[in-house]
């Protein structure tokens, strides 16, 4: 899955670029640089990939999510509806903004349901903001619909979704503004870094300003930057802009293998009857970073994983249902709302209400998925193996359960 997975000669050379001019910030020290911008070209590169007219990059994509919700307007008693199903770094930027994450359920996507979406909607609702999680989509088509009958923003979180697309367009240029991750195991990777996609200039121009201290960025001497509003300092370095450059150069490569390695894994799988995949809602614009499939029941999953744990086989294979950081089932610290910094009284109430819901639909789909990861460096021996391995872990429990009915 990760572009750390490939690393070369592309990606020294960009670091080496910067290490040689000794200037590691991407702002200002105009002469010393000696015309190296490497976050200037990965943002110039991220629009011509991806078709956004607009990037803007940050350090981290929660830092990404964080000014795109500001860029937006999103603040002070907003709801964001947004899945039960994501990575906390979602609901960790709606609440740093000062909204309300109202989580709702999910479907077989494995992202919003667009039922529960229409379900959630109040007078306070202002943003929706789909996951598209584990290298999917969410069902796009239905919740542009949404949006724009109740005149709501629409956020797509693509930050796991690098290269997959909806109806020809890239994840993250579909919504009034969309977000990447850069971090290590992202399917390109910064090491470290995010970034802001729009199609809107106010909302670049705000997000420039907004991760950057304010800085308007309108003359040639930082020092004498006007600052319309105050902002936060979410920069990227150039180091990390100039690894995600050559990564960002690689794609169509990364992909490529994904995609022919997803393929081989899911014919073998395919053989057994009793395992379904994830539905998703453009089936040719998967990035495919995850195979997800299901078995019939919450209990036989919970035998599959206890089986390749048993064998070893266990790692790569997610069962996120009992994860730590991507379901709500988990999430004690958010259904108790502790933060460091005291929210106040009526957010505290709202994020408990939204987190403490009942999530049994969501339950019932995340209790019987397993993700397993596509890796860049498998062989088709060890495809064929780690599937055959998979199988055979899932036909002796299935073979137990007939014996013990």
């Amino acid at each position: 899955m990760p572009g750390f997975e490939l690393f070369g000669a592309s990606e020294r050379k960009h670091v080496n670029d910067v290490i040689e001019t000794g200037i590691l910030m991407r702002y200002g020290f105009d002469g010393p640089r000696k015309g190296i911008w490497k976050a200037k070209e990965l943002e110039a590169a991220i629009c011509d990939t991806f078709g956004a007219q607009y990037a803007q990059l940050v350090s981290s994509g929660t830092a990404a999510l964080t000014t795109a919700l500001s860029a937006l307007g999103v603040g002070y008693g907003d709801e964001v509806i947004m899945p039960s199903f994501t990575f906390v770094a979602s609901f960790e930027a709606v609440l740093s903004v000062g909204a309300v994450p109202v989580l709702v359920d999910v479907d077989d996507t494995l992202t919003l349901d667009p039922v529960a979406v229409r379900a959630a909607i109040t007078p306070q609702t202002k943003c929706i903001m789909p996951v598209h999680m584990c290298g999917s989509m969410a069902d796009l088509e239905a919740l542009q619909s949404i949006c724009k009958e109740h005149k709501l923003l629409l956020l797509e979180d693509a930050c796991q979704s690098i290269g997959a697309k909806f109806n020809g367009k890239y994840l993250g240029t579909i919504g009034d503004a969309g977000t990447f991750s850069f971090d290590f195991v992202k399917t390109i990777t910064c090491a470290e870094g995010g970034v802001v996609l729009t199609n809107h200039k106010d909302v670049y121009t705000t997000s420039d300003g907004y991760s950057d201290h304010g800085h308007d960025h309108l003359g040639v001497d930082r020092g004498a930057d006007l600052h319309p509003f105050i902002g936060y300092n979410y920069r990227i370095s150039e180091l990390h802009a100039a690894v995600g450059l050559a990564q960002v150069q690689r794609l169509p490569e990364f992909l490529a293998i994904q995609h022919k390695n997803h393929s081989a894994l899911k014919a073998i799988l395919s053989q057994v009857p009793e395992i379904s995949f994830r539905r998703i809602p453009d089936p040719a614009g998967d990035s495919c970073t995850f195979l997800s499939w299901f078995l019939p029941t919450a209990e036989i999953t919970e035998a599959v994983v206890a089986e390749l744990k048993a064998q070893n086989i266990l790692a790569g294979n997610f069962y996120w249902y009992n994860n730590n950081w991507h379901y709500i089932r988990k999430w004690d610290h958010l259904k108790q709302s502790i933060t460091l910094n005291a929210l106040h009284p009526d957010l505290k109430a709202a994020v408990i209400h939204h987190a403490t819901k009942d999530f049994s639909a969501s339950d019932a789909i995340m209790s019987r998925v397993i993700s397993s990861a596509i890796s860049l460096l498998w062989t088709e021996e060890q495809i064929k193996e780690r599937g055959e391995k998979i199988v055979a872990a899932v036909k002796k429990v299935l073979a137990a359960q007939t014996a013990t009915a």
